[in-house]
């Protein structure tokens, strides 16, 4: 193994992109979104990054940019290598190897934030000799050069897209190395074993025999650790991709009132005409943490109006992709025959019926009717169904609703996070992590029959290697170019 800083890779998977990352191109790219702002930020990257940023940007000082200190920040004038025009003026800030993001020397140009002055000041770097950046490829050099490991720059793609606080929370959680440590200590203890076991088997004479049943209840501890981090996979996941949730119902009980209950403000058209909606209406908010894509859709029932039709099937096609389903009810028509056809259709999706226009009952006529609901429900659909009354244009019971959201897509499990900050929110984590439950539990059968120690070896070094995919430790280089290819260029 070869050591770069606090974490090492394999020459032999990681050691020549390295290399082409410390010693090759320096790169240029636009940091921040393209559009109008206050401020745009080009960076420049690489072993000639201050040479190139010398020969395109003048701090007023008169010192040249190579030298410039570290770490400080001077205001100058960006020109055209070539033809020595003016382009614009902005500040400069220096990073030195190795304290930059990067690990490598690098320069932050910050300019006028226009589509414009951006896009000359980065031809102006390009011209000057650096290369436009690949996406992704300023995070995929801090993790070769070892600032970063590869759980932590995948967080750092969750940072950027997280869309609630929640999100960001757990993105920032695995940003600061809390499943990366927990993942190297359950490796090195994997590693450990099997350096005792090489032990006796290659130095019998010298060292004490391995006790089958003292490995096997270490392997059980490890399954134990790994299966607590997996059990934090759903939730992790609900909060990192969010989650789908269809409005459903017949026509005009209310499903549009309801989607601007949850929304907070008016974003579908509501009228008492049935089949107004007649096309699906799509908003993002956040229910207790979790990103939820909520989808008002028409009226489901049969309809000769062709315009309606096409809503309708537009409707059963979100439907089908949802991850939960919002069933609205009229609770001055009462539990249909056509409700409970449309529940039973159902039956296979995670459901909740929602009893509207409740208001416009007597309190206990309105939960009189959503008991006759629930009952049905125990006898007909799939245990967990939940049902909750509601009157959508007044917010009443919008909050119990959004409880019932959290609860049904989490499955009751809790929505805080672990207290030692640990959770799986990415897939490629989870099944790193089923692949090392699989291979500890098939070294766990073999230890408890006794079975040669050399074969348990065998399943322990799959289990370890794994595991070292999430850090990055043994991960190759198709999974490293995959991973930053879903970056934007520019971070």
């Amino acid at each position: 193994m070869r050591d770069h800083g606090p974490f090492s890779y394999p020459p032999d998977e990681t050691g020549d992109l390295l290399a082409m990352s410390l010693l090759g191109d320096t790169i240029a790219a636009i940091a921040t979104p393209i559009g109008e702002g206050g401020i745009g930020v080009i960076r420049i990257s690489g072993r000639n990054a201050l040479a190139v940023a010398g020969e395109m940007f003048r701090p007023i000082s008169g010192v040249p940019v190579p030298g410039l200190p570290t770490h400080t920040a001077h205001y100058g004038f960006a020109h055209d290598p070539i033809t020595d025009e003016q382009i614009d003026d902005g500040v400069i800030t220096v990073f030195r190897a190795p304290r930059s993001y990067t690990g490598e020397d690098s320069v932050e140009i910050s300019c006028h934030g226009g589509i414009v002055p951006m896009r000359r000041v980065l031809e102006a770097a390009l011209r000057a000799g650096a290369r436009l950046a690949e996406p992704g490829e300023f995070t995929k050099r801090a993790f070769l050069s070892g600032r970063l490991d590869l759980a932590q720059a995948e967080a750092v793609l969750d940072v950027i897209r997280a869309r609630t606080d929640e999100a960001m929370r757990v993105a920032n959680l695995q940003f600061s190395g809390v499943l990366s440590t927990r993942i190297r200590l359950l490796r090195e203890e994997l590693i450990g074993i099997m350096a005792h076991i090489e032990a006796c088997i290659d130095f019998p004479e010298d060292v004490v025999e391995a006790d089958p049943k003292r490995i096997a209840e270490s392997i059980r501890d490890t399954i134990r650790h790994v299966t607590e981090i997996l059990e934090t996979a759903d939730r992790g996941k609900i909060f990192r991709e969010g989650i789908q949730a269809v409005i459903a119902g017949r026509p005009n009980v209310g499903k549009s009132s309801l989607l601007n209950a949850l929304v907070r403000e008016c974003r579908a058209i509501v009228t008492p005409i049935p089949g107004t909606t007649r096309d699906i209406i799509e908003e993002s908010i956040n229910i207790r943490g979790i990103p939820v894509r909520t989808i008002d859709t028409a009226g489901v029932r049969n309809t000769e109006d062709e315009i309606e039709r096409i809503g309708v099937d537009r409707a059963r096609q979100s439907i089908a992709q949802a991850d939960l389903v919002l069933v609205v009810l009229d609770a001055q028509e009462g539990f249909t025959k056509e409700d409970r056809a449309l529940l039973s259709d159902l039956a296979g999706k995670k459901l909740i019926v929602v009893v509207n226009k409740s208001d416009l009952l007597r309190e206990a006529d309105a939960e009189k009717l959503a008991g006759k609901v629930s009952a049905w429900a125990k006898g007909n659909l799939p245990p967990g169904v939940i049902v909750r009354k509601t009157a959508a244009p007044s917010n009443e019971g919008i909050v119990e609703l959004e409880d019932a959201i959290a609860e049904t897509v989490l499955c009751g499990a809790p929505t805080q996070i672990p207290a030692d900050g640990v959770v799986v929110s990415n897939v490629r984590h989870r099944r790193a992590l089923e692949e090392s439950r699989a291979a500890l539990e098939h070294a766990l059968r073999t230890a408890e029959v006794e079975m040669p120690a050399d074969l348990i070896c065998i399943d322990l070094k799959a289990a370890a290697q794994a595991l070292g995919s999430i850090t990055g430790e043994t991960v190759t280089d198709d999974v490293i170019d995959r991973i930053f290819s879903e970056f934007c260029i520019g971070k």
